[in-house]
């Protein structure tokens, strides 16, 4: 068993993401392999998550691991990715890696985890999951979208789909014939409203946020018959971006935060939902933690901009009962260790885990596997689109290493 592969050479450049903003991509060469990721970015980002690039953007974040990070992490050792992380964040020296940047420690991280994963000749699910019990996730995919990934949508950010099929292949599949009937229907009902698509490929109107549950209801109702498959709904208030001064601001009018936990458990209990993210402004544990008790077994309450894969933020959400379910995405964090210590807490904790893109997304697949390496309930990767589907095409090859 080898015990040491020295990185022989790492390099960064910019690339284009979905949205047609630069982020940063690294590849690390080890003496037989090499690895190479792109970190995407996002918009609707948390307060606590790690500033994407340093100051001034992807440019500044190059010439710092130029200047200050290539050459000392030239030589380590590969193997060791605990202590490559570590180094990436003493280099930095800040708090939020804002030197440089969160991304370009991430693009570093999970290049070098596929460069040592093929120095094994193992896949990477394979490599990240030893401590994990692995599994197939579900194929979560965003069909209706608002807030921050969209101009004219609703103030809820995303309105999602979950196919419960026997495969992969097939709720992947399932899940964008609910998005082409939601296309339509949105058509059919809305004669003289421009219908599009956002950031992350999903449908967008100006329509209010209850004629969008309406919409996806009966979509899935009518894609579920067809399909003889069960699928669950799910919705991503990012409720941080429409609080302000206490109230959370609705197009159609505002809600108190009491209200606004009465509305986030109607989703559950009137409205069918099982899958309730970022339902409550991001620093609200404990109006989390309301909605979590109010809503019981029936749905998972999930935070994202709660957590920022964090695992400190992660331990007081877990002591207040404050979520059943947790995203997790490797750039809010910065490094993949840091990643798997979050996991690592919440899978010890009962807590659901659900792998996610960001609206910025690039077309690597390393969500995929670490989706499968993280043993997610779901993985949020959109329905339809190149980058979506990068992830989605490598689930469907990976699944067959299980079947």
């Amino acid at each position: 068993m080898m015990s040491h592969i020295p990185i022989i050479d790492v390099r960064a450049r910019k690339v284009i993401d979905s949205r047609g903003n630069f982020t940063v991509e690294a590849t690390v060469d080890l003496e037989y392999s090499t690895g190479v990721c792109a970190a995407p970015s996002g918009a609707s980002t948390g307060a606590t998550e790690m500033q994407a690039f340093a100051k001034g953007g992807p440019d500044e974040s190059i010439k710092f691991f130029e200047k200050n990070v290539k050459n000392k992490i030239i030589g380590f050792n590969a193997l060791d990715q605990n202590s490559l992380d570590t180094l990436l964040r003493e280099l930095d020296g800040s708090e939020y890696l804002s030197n440089i940047g969160g991304n370009m420690a991430t693009a570093i991280s999970i290049a070098n985890a596929k460069a040592v994963a093929q120095a094994l000749d193992i896949p990477l699910y394979k490599y990240v999951g030893g401590m994990f019990s692995r599994s197939l996730p579900r194929p979560m995919g965003n069909v209706i979208g608002g807030g921050r990934h969209s101009k004219n949508g609703t103030t809820i950010q995303e309105f999602l789909v979950s196919t419960q099929g026997k495969t992969f292949l097939e709720s992947a599949y399932i899940n964008t014939r609910v998005h082409k009937r939601i296309g339509e229907l949105l058509s059919d009902k809305l004669k003289g409203v421009s219908v599009g698509l956002g950031d992350e490929k999903a449908w967008t109107a100006s329509i209010s946020d209850m004629e969008a549950v309406d919409i996806i209801k009966e979509a899935t109702k009518e894609i579920s018959a067809e399909h003889k498959v069960k699928i669950l709904l799910g919705t991503d208030f990012a409720a941080t971006e429409f609080f302000k001064d206490g109230k959370y601001h609705y197009r159609e009018g505002i809600k108190s935060r009491d209200e606004q936990i009465d509305f986030a458990a109607h989703f559950s209990k009137d409205l069918g939902f099982y899958f309730i993210e970022d339902p409550i402004e991001d620093t609200d544990f404990e109006g989390f933690a309301e909605v979590t008790k109010k809503v019981g077994k029936n749905s998972v309450i999930v935070g994202d901009d709660l957590y920022t894969t964090n695992p400190e933020r992660l331990k007081k959400g877990i002591e207040l009962g404050s979520t059943s379910g947790i995203l997790i995405k490797v750039n809010q964090i910065g490094t993949l260790s840091s990643t798997v210590e979050t996991v690592k807490m919440a899978t010890e904790a009962g807590i659901s885990r659900t792998v996610s893109h960001r609206s910025g997304e690039t077309t690597d697949d390393f969500i995929a596997h670490l989706s499968v390496a993280f043993g997610a309930e779901f993985i949020k990767t959109g329905t339809i689109g190149g980058e979506r589907l990068a992830k989605l095409n490598e689930l469907i090859r990976i699944e067959e290493d299980f079947f």
